[in-house]
């Protein structure tokens, strides 16, 4: 564990191009795991998959948008019809307050139209830096870095950031990672999180990086 108060070393160009070119070789499929058909889906099935698994929002949300195809119609929708549709995603209570929120904004401040920046996103209800880069990546092709807890953990591991608040790791991957790979990267990081670097039981008899710089297996 680096000393409280000191400033880890910057990682090298070597070092992270390494671990680029091994999520490369391991993940190059590593994508979105939520379903979407358009912007506005993907924004609503990433306020539902907060502290919910992706197969879960994936199982709810055919329902939820096949009631309210856009979101016109998510505004206008009651609250108890909502939060029924998406109660197996769990904290269905706040998550329909924004989910609606979130449409009513969109509808009286956007036309209806996702906001394609990341300034714009984050004053929808419920949607956060996390959410938004979700959708900007993915539903725009615009470079995004998505800081989740896998992502976050694997990026500590790797020496990439000595941070836990997520905009300050963001903040720290923004400056080592290229631009145009951001997005690819979070989902590839992501993919290494579930598949290798767990929380409590990281596999790093099969990683490459297994003598990394991280700061301890500390999740």
């Amino acid at each position: 564990m680096a000393a409280a108060g000191r400033r880890a070393a910057k990682p090298t160009k070597a070092f992270v191009q390494k671990v680029l070119n091994f999520f490369d070789e391991y993940y190059p499929e590593a994508r979105c795991s939520l379903d979407f058909a358009d912007p506005f889906q993907l924004l609503a099935a990433t306020i539902l998959s907060a502290q919910c698994t992706d197969l879960r929002v994936n199982q709810t949300t055919p329902a939820l948008f096949a009631a309210y195809p856009a979101p016109e119609a998510l505004a206008a929708a009651p609250l108890e019809d909502v939060e029924a549709l998406i109660k197996p995603c769990g904290f269905y209570h706040n998550k329909a307050k924004s989910l609606i929120g979130m449409s009513r904004a969109m509808t009286s401040a956007h036309g209806g139209q996702v906001p394609q920046t990341l300034e714009e996103l984050v004053k929808l209800p419920g949607v956060g830096r996390k959410t938004a880069n979700v959708v900007l990546g993915n539903a725009f092709g615009i470079p995004g870095l998505t800081v989740d807890t896998h992502l976050g953990r694997v990026s500590r591991r790797l020496g990439l950031s000595q941070n836990t608040d997520p905009e300050r790791v963001e903040s720290d991957l923004a400056v080592v990672i290229p631009q145009a790979k951001w997005t690819l990267f979070s989902h590839q990081a992501i993919a290494h999180g579930r598949a290798l670097c767990q929380s409590r039981r990281p596999r790093c008899e099969a990683c490459p990086f297994a003598a990394c710089p991280r700061l301890g297996l500390d999740g």
